[in-house]
């Protein structure tokens, strides 16, 4: 799963899900003021960026380390099961409790990153996880396991929030977008690096893993400046100018670009404070609902259960070896996102989400009738190599569309003004439709493991009609033009 929050706006007290009101402002902010100031900033900002870049590259460490967690579970569960003689109850619990803790983790997120900075945030979040990954090595019952998974999860909402926005908030104009997309490469890098060390050494070996891209983390924060943006907005103007010319090289004139900023934050302190109801307003209900399907059709595909348990999917449909599939599934991630990244502005939203909605069905209904065939012992010799090829067609069609293009289009279909709670509201029901997934999953697998499939390949035949009837390409669009696609 995908989290992508930038920004930052600070407009007095917020409480529940406003808080992650703040971050879903900002990336539109920016553009609106860069697209309305044409400076010679784009030769200014291009002339040091190795600050920005190795910035970039401490704080993906906590990209990486999002994946490492959601890629923890699934070449893990059944040496887990066995060592700890776990229920799949209990497992399922381990498993999917990690999105609980994440939830939490993204919920207060904004209110650490504004108290004590990004890096004080991401320093916080290295600790959670660090604390989290020790929990699950010395673990030696369920007790310990889930309250070491609820602390790494806790630890990754608060990375989805601060790592794409401290990246946002430190790079030239002409660089945010290329660098940003290095959030979503790295959870994906993450999660692939834990299914194939996984499937070489011990789960408590893998636990320990976890903790290597932490401490590199906070070393690396060591040695990067905090966001300039979060130093102007509490009033450090010292180290704001600091931060920036360290940012943008000795050499270069960052008066206009400080000067931008100021005048930002100022226009935010002006904004209306958009409330919960607001969203049902009638200009607005449309956009909200587009937004909370997506992140519905997205969850309820199965991505959670698929990618969490992988390895006992492919143990239960006769693979003589899971390990295999498993090394094959994290080979393909990789490559497929990226060509998604290319894609999205060169093919437009709409087709490419419809795209990959249609993998996923073709994907979940090879891998249903797999276990169909095996049920009823027929092909039993084609039996492995459909559930194979099926999760793996599935894993490469939710890559390149269905896991980034729903985030992507919710943050173009929301007006300024509502685009904090709205966001808020959809964030909320994209982790729980993670932890409803990957919770049920091991359930609906002992009920039929040929239904579970199918039921997933349906909701991703849903997506593709949803989305061919509803909802509108973004892409090329201005915010005006957006909303009258919308609501006409």
């Amino acid at each position: 799963m995908t989290i992508r929050l930038q920004g930052d706006v600070e407009r007095g007290e917020v409480n529940g899900l406003e808080d992650l009101e703040k971050p879903l402002i900002l990336e539109e902010r920016i553009v609106v003021i860069d697209d309305n100031h044409e400076t010679d900033q784009d030769q200014e900002s291009t002339g040091s960026i190795g600050m920005v870049l190795l910035c970039t590259f401490v704080a993906v460490c906590g990209s990486f380390e999002f994946g490492s967690c959601v890629g923890y579970s699934a070449p893990t569960q059944s040496a887990i099961r066995e060592d700890l003689n776990l229920s799949i109850a209990e497992y399922s619990m381990f498993g999917s409790i990690l999105t609980i803790g994440a939830m939490f983790g993204a919920i207060t997120s904004g209110r650490i990153a504004d108290f004590i900075g990004r890096k004080g945030a991401m320093r916080l979040s290295a600790c959670f996880c660090i604390t989290g990954w020790l929990a699950v090595f010395f673990s030696t019952g369920p007790s310990s396991l889930d309250a070491g998974r609820i602390l790494t999860g806790y630890g990754i909402g608060v990375f989805s929030y601060v790592v794409p926005i401290f990246i946002a908030e430190i790079a030239p104009k002409n660089l945010r977008g290329g660098l940003t997309t290095l959030n979503q490469l790295m959870i994906v890098t993450g999660s692939s690096t834990a299914f194939l060390i996984g499937s070489a050494i011990t789960w408590r070996g893998l636990a320990l893993t976890g903790i290597v891209p932490c401490v590199s983390l906070l070393v690396g924060l060591c040695f990067v400046p905090e966001s300039p943006r979060w130093l102007a907005k509490v009033g450090l103007e010292k180290e704001f100018r600091e931060a920036l010319q360290k940012l943008r090289g000795k050499d270069a004139d960052v008066t206009r670009e400080a000067a931008e900023i100021q005048v930002y934050l100022e226009t935010l302190q002006a904004l209306p404070k958009a409330k919960l109801l607001n969203l049902l307003e009638s200009k607005y209900i449309r956009s909200v609902i587009i937004g909370v399907a997506l992140m519905v059709f997205q969850q309820f595909g199965g991505i959670n259960g698929v990618g969490f348990y992988a390895s006992e999917t492919f143990a239960s449909a006769g693979l003589s070896s899971a390990k295999i599939g498993t090394i094959a599934y994290a080979c393909i991630q990789i490559p497929i996102t990226m060509l998604g990244a290319v894609l999205m502005d060169k093919s437009g939203r709409r087709p490419l989400i419809m795209i990959s909605a249609t993998g996923t069905f073709l994907g979940s209904f090879l891998a249903g009738t797999s276990f169909f065939l095996k049920g009823h012992g027929l092909l039993l010799e084609w039996v492995p190599i459909l559930a194979v090829a099926g999760v793996l067609i599935y894993v490469s069609a939710f890559s390149i569309g269905m896991g980034a293009v729903p985030w992507v289009i919710m943050s173009e279909i929301f007006p300024i003004n509502i685009k904090g709670i709205a966001g808020s509201l959809v964030v909320l029901v994209n982790w729980l439709g993670a932890w409803a997934v990957s919770f049920t999953f091991n359930f609906l697998m002992d009920w039929s493991s040929s239904g579970t499939f199918f039921v997933y390949s349906g909701f991703s035949v849903l997506t593709v009609l949803y989305v061919a009837k509803f909802v509108p390409e973004t892409k090329g669009k201005t915010l005006e033009e957006i909303q009258k696609s919308i609501n006409s």
